[in-house]
């Protein structure tokens, strides 16, 4: 991808996204951190349920593309309390550094405002630095850690929530 070329967002899913999304997570993830193939069929089962039970007024998945490829993703999924969870954020590695993770998080971010969740809530885990450096300039914060062997590694997954309904 060329460093040049622009980024857009998009939040009506075409053919081949799903299968971008999941590939994406599974090579960065296992290229990365040593994931296996367990982390990359987690979130294939989440994202093919929430493709398959589409409702725009409380939830939603933006694609970042720059020249026609998926660049980043990230979702918005709302759940009965009337939070909201915030789900495959990832941006690709060639595409890092461009401010499309910000762009990403900005715009979910403001669709909850819109669409009016008290809350939102993400889980990850400890050592993705830039993403956290992301979520805590956003007012995120650490609420709870736990560490355990998932996906072949050992990790501290760590829950980051934010409200929305402060000042």
């Amino acid at each position: 991808m060329s460093a040049d070329a622009a980024v857009r967002l998009r939040s009506t899913l075409q053919a081949g996204d799903l299968g971008a999304i999941i590939r994406l997570h599974g090579t960065v993830y296992g290229a990365e951190y040593g994931w296996d193939h367990t982390f990359e069929a987690m979130v294939a089962q989440g994202l093919a349920a929430f493709a398959l039970e589409p409702d725009d007024a409380t939830g939603r998945l933006w694609v970042a593309e720059r020249d026609g490829a998926v660049a980043g993703c990230i979702a918005i999924v709302g759940q009965a309390d009337g939070s909201a969870q915030l789900r495959w954020f990832l941006v690709d590695p060639a595409c890092r550094g461009a401010g499309i993770g910000r762009m990403l998080l900005d715009e979910a971010l403001a669709f909850c405002r819109a669409a009016g969740f008290s809350s939102v809530f993400l889980w990850t885990v400890k050592g993705l630095e830039a993403a956290a450096h992301l979520y805590r300039s956003a007012g995120f914060r650490v609420t709870h850690e736990d560490t355990r062997v998932r996906w072949g590694a050992t990790v501290t997954e760590q829950r980051y929530d934010l409200s929305l309904r402060d000042g």
